[in-house]
């Protein structure tokens, strides 16, 4: 470098692309110069749950409906919801969908499910379409009570699975709560040693989830995360 300052030109751009190179294949992706350049000054990290400390495939484990389970009323009413939510993009529609197919296997309708009218995707609340004449909501309790529809009936049930930490979501129909189910999302079995890794480097971690706060209580106590923001919705992260 001092005999050719000119090296240092070539010098510090390589060694970016180097560092960045390596990020990327350790699944680190910085958006450049200045980005790695400010990383040491880093004072906390913000992880989301889904996807991040989570695997990212949610399954459903308890499905309850005002008329309690395993009944006609239950089989159209899983039906009802995958129905709308097979039009969603979103992780827990798909574990939906999934489990109303396992469960109606052998069953009259199983191969194929409703056609859905004027479904909708409200961000950070749910979704809704028409089903054979019949208006299904599924989304969040918040949402549900402003729309102004009475929770009451499975509140007991919503706070027994939000004590296992389940995420859970609400279905309506035609504006009544018809039923409750219940999702899990198995953490990465590396979560906890990596939150304990950013910890020991000084870094205040904190998870962001949309879930509700006792849900998310609950996985960020198995991770050893002490600040949780929850019920964040999308526009708000």
């Amino acid at each position: 470098i001092i005999a050719c300052p000119c090296a240092l030109g070539l010098a510090t751009p390589t060694s970016i692309m180097v560092g960045t190179g390596k990020g990327a294949e350790n699944g680190i992706l910085i958006k450049g110069a200045e980005s790695l350049e400010l990383a040491h000054k880093i004072q906390t990290i913000v992880l989301d749950k889904t996807g991040t400390l989570t695997q990212g495939k949610p399954t459903v484990t308890d499905f309850v409906t005002v008329n309690g389970t395993a009944n006609d009323n239950e089989f159209k009413l899983i039906r009802l919801a995958a129905a709308v939510e097979q039009n969603s993009e979103h992780p827990l529609a798909e574990a939906v969908v999934q489990y109303a197919r396992s469960q109606l296997a052998g069953t009259h309708g199983a191969a194929s499910l409703p056609d859905v009218r004027e479904f909708e995707a409200i961000a950070g609340s749910g979704v809704q379409g028409i089903v054979s004449d019949r208006l299904v909501q599924i989304g969040t309790q918040r949402w549900l009570q402003e729309l102004g529809m009475d929770t009451t009936p499975l509140e007991d049930q919503w706070e027994r699975l939000e004590y296992l930490g389940r995420t859970v979501i609400w279905i309506a129909v035609d504006g009544n709560v018809e039923g409750v189910m219940g999702i899990a999302d198995a953490l990465k079995p590396s979560s906890a040693d990596a939150v304990r890794a950013l910890q020991r480097l000084g870094l205040e971690v904190v998870m962001l989830t949309g879930d509700n706060r006792r849900t998310a209580e609950v996985i960020a106590r198995e991770v050893g995360i002490q600040q949780v923001l929850a019920e964040v919705r999308p526009d708000q992260k």
